[in-house]
C-alpha cells in the first residue's frame, strides 16, 4: 500500500515504513457512511479466510440466496462488497491420527458442487490474475485454502495432487501439532518449530506456487518458516498480540515487522476474542478453567472431548466492535505500514463476532471505520485486497523461478 498523502495534518513515518493515521476531516457521519457503501462496491475485496465449507460438510444449504443462519452466502455478500473468498478447506486435527487426505478431497468436492450449481454467481479462481480478471462480472471468485496440513500426511505428492485441486494457501497446522509443525494452541511443543518433513515441505510449497499460511503455529514455527521461505508468508486469519498480551494465536510486534521485512502480510482476524482484549481475556480465563478440570478429574479419550465439547458450545466472551478491527489493521499499519495488512474474517468459524460485523454484508461498516481514521482510497485499495494480491503474484513469480532454475 502506498503511503498517505500529506495534508493539512501532516502525518510522521514511524518505524520500518509505518505511519500515524489521521482523522477525516470536513465529512459527516453520514458522508463517511455512504463513501464507505460506495467504496465497498467499487474496490474489488477479497476475505482470505472463509470457514463455510466445514459448515456445507455438515449440512449442504443453498448459498446463492440469502441463508437462515451463517455468515455467508451471495446474497449478503454482494451487500457487503465481496468480490473474491479464500474459502478454508478446514480438517480437525483429530483426523491427523487418519483419514484427514480423505476428508479435504470430501470437503473440496462440496464447494464444486456449489461451484456448479450455481456457476452465475461463484467462479473458481487459481491465481491472483485470475481473482482480478474476474472483478466486476457479478460472480464471487471463490479459491481454496487447506487449514491444517494434516492432508499433506507426510508425502509430497499429496501436496501436489491438493494444488491441482486448486489450493492455494496451507496453513500449516490448526490447534493441535501435527506431522509439520507445532501449534500456537496446543499444551506443548513437540519440534520446537517445524517438523523435518515440515522444513522439507515450506521448500516444496515454495516450489508448487503454494502460499505458506503462518496463522495458528508456534512462535517457534513462525520464525523458522521466515527464515526458510524464498516467498512472502501470509498469516490468512490472525490479530495483533499487542492487544491480547501473552495469546500466541495473535501476532507479536516483532513478528509482524519480519513478515513485512520479507514482504508479507497479515489478514485481521474478525473474531471477538482477536481483537477485543476483555472477550480473549474472558476466553483465556475459560480455557484455563477447562485444563484444570481435565486434570483434576483424569479426563481421557472420548469423555474428555465430550467435557471440552460442552464447556465451549455456547460460550460467550463479552461484546467487541467494529472498530475493534479498525484499530487493529491501524496498529499494523502504524507498525509496518499500510502495505501488510488484509482482511482475513474467520466467518463461519467463529461464533463470536464484533457488533457491526455480523456477517459478508457489513464490510461497509469496517471501511467506514477506517475513513473515519483518515484511510483513503488508494490505501483502502491496499487493505481490501491489493496487499494479498501482491503477495499472491510473488509466491507464483518465485515458483516459477525456482523451477527454472532447476531446469537449467
Amino acid at each position: 500500500m502506498s503511503l498517505r498523502k500529506s495534508v493539512a495534518i501532516g502525518f510522521a513515518l514511524v518505524v520500518f515504513g509505518g505511519w500515524s493515521s489521521r482523522p477525516a476531516l470536513g465529512q459527516t457521519d453520514a458522508e463517511l457512511r455512504t463513501k464507505a457503501k460506495r467504496l465497498a462496491q467499487k474496490l474489488l475485496l477479497i476475505d482470505t479466510h472463509m470457514d463455510t465449507p466445514y459448515q456445507l460438510q455438515r449440512k449442504m444449504v443453498d448459498l446463492s440466496v440469502r441463508a437462515e443462519s451463517g455468515h455467508f452466502d451471495y446474497v449478503r455478500a454482494r451487500e457487503g462488497g465481496l468480490n473474491g473468498v479464500f474459502m478454508a478447506v478446514y480438517v480437525p486435527p483429530s483426523y491427523e491420527e487418519g483419514g484427514a487426505h480423505g476428508f479435504a478431497d470430501r470437503t473440496i468436492d462440496r464447494v464444486n458442487e456449489c461451484l456448479r450449481q450455481w456457476s452465475d454467481k461463484f467462479a473458481p479462481a487459481f491465481s491472483a490474475g485470475q481473482m482480478r480478471k474476474q472483478f466486476g462480472d457479478g460472480r464471487i471468485s471463490i479459491a481454496l485454502g487447506m487449514e491444517n496440513g494434516s492432508p499433506i500426511e507426510g508425502e509430497m505428492a499429496n501436496l501436489r495432487h491438493f494444488y491441482e485441486r486448486g489450493i492455494r494457501y496451507i496453513t500449516l497446522c490448526h490447534s493441535k501439532n501435527n506431522h509439520i509443525c507445532d501449534s500456537s494452541f496446543d499444551e506443548g511443543p513437540q519440534w520446537h518449530g517445524l517438523s523435518p518433513f515440515g522444513r522439507k515441505l515450506v521448500a516444496e510449497m515454495n516450489r508448487v506456487g503454494m502460499i505458506v499460511d503462518v496463522s495458528h503455529v508456534s512462535d517457534e514455527a513462525f520464525y523458522e518458516v521466515m527464515e526458510l521461505s524464498q516467498a512472502p508468508v501470509v498469516a490468512t486469519h490472525s490479530g495483533c498480540r499487542h492487544f491480547t498480551p501473552g495469546w500466541h494465536r495473535n501476532m507479536s510486534d516483532e513478528m509482524i515487522r519480519l513478515l513485512a521485512k520479507k514482504g508479507g502480510v497479515i489478514q485481521i482476524n474478525f473474531g471477538s476474542i482477536f481483537v477485543n482484549p476483555v472477550a480473549n481475556r474472558k476466553f483465556d480465563e475459560l480455557h484455563r478453567d477447562i485444563l484444570r478440570q481435565v486434570k483434576a478429574r483424569n479426563l481421557q479419550g472420548q469423555e474428555r472431548d465430550r467435557y471440552v465439547h460442552q464447556r465451549w458450545v455456547g460460550a460467550r466472551f463479552g461484546p467487541a466492535y467494529v472498530a475493534d478491527v479498525a484499530t487493529h489493521i491501524d496498529h499494523v499499519a502504524k507498525l509496518v505500514g499500510v502495505d501488510h495488512v488484509g482482511l482475513g474474517s474467520d466467518f463461519d468459524g467463529i461464533e463470536n463476532v464484533p457488533e457491526g460485523l455480523e456477517d459478508v454484508s457489513c464490510y461497509p461498516n469496517l471501511i467506514y471505520e477506517l475513513l473515519r481514521k483518515g484511510y483513503d482510497e488508494e490505501d483502502l485499495k491496499k487493505i481490501c485486497a491489493g496487499n494479498l494480491l501482491r503477495v499472491w503474484s510473488r509466491v507464483e513469480e518465485t515458483a516459477s523461478t525456482l523451477r527454472s532454475r532447476e531446469q537449467q
